[in-house]
């Protein structure tokens, strides 16, 4: 194993490991630490860094503006279509208590919570938590000036792409 590929294994190893523990302080449902996931390889003259995720991660890492209010680092906003109430019945099972009630003391169902989260991400937004770009960042700049000369690795390009799908192509 090169000397390159060393640091650069210890510099994913250092964003999961961080990334995760920030997770883990936001109290999340642990799905998205599970799925967070790096590669490197390393070729004669070019080095691949891989960074993968469960889609929403980066939503959530960046925010989405809302339609009323919000901000988010990367554009992202809600134009016209609130994300779908399913998306949140997972999340209403584990983090909301079995029986909820509204102002009236009246039980109210689970699909309405969800519906009622949906509404209020909509016009609210998602909040950036720089779970994942704040050890990122700080990680970059630790790494050996010879090696980001080397490789002329760039922050943006490699931050911007996951997966293979620059995500800027899709505001």
């Amino acid at each position: 194993m090169s000397e390159v590929q060393k640091y650069l294994d210890e510099f994913k190893r250092s964003i999961i490991s961080e990334a995760k523990r920030n997770l883990r302080k936001q109290k999340t449902s642990g799905d998205l630490s599970k799925s967070l996931k790096s590669r490197v390889k390393e070729s004669t003259n070019s080095i691949e860094i891989t960074f993968r995720m469960k889609a929403y991660g980066f939503f959530q890492d960046r925010g989405v503006k809302g339609k009323e209010s919000g901000k988010s680092l990367s554009g992202f906003k809600y134009k016209d279509k609130a994300p779908p109430a399913s998306a949140f019945s997972q999340w209403a099972i584990k983090k909301l208590p079995k029986q909820t009630r509204d102002s009236k003391g009246r039980f109210v169902s689970r699909k309405s919570l969800q519906f009622a989260i949906a509404r209020h991400i909509y016009k609210k937004g998602i909040k950036p938590t720089l779970f994942f770009t704040k050890p990122f960042e700080k990680h970059f700049k630790k790494l050996p000036e010879e090696i980001i000369e080397r490789y002329k690795l760039d922050i943006d390009k490699l931050f911007n792409q996951i997966e293979g799908t620059n995500l800027k192509d899709k505001k």
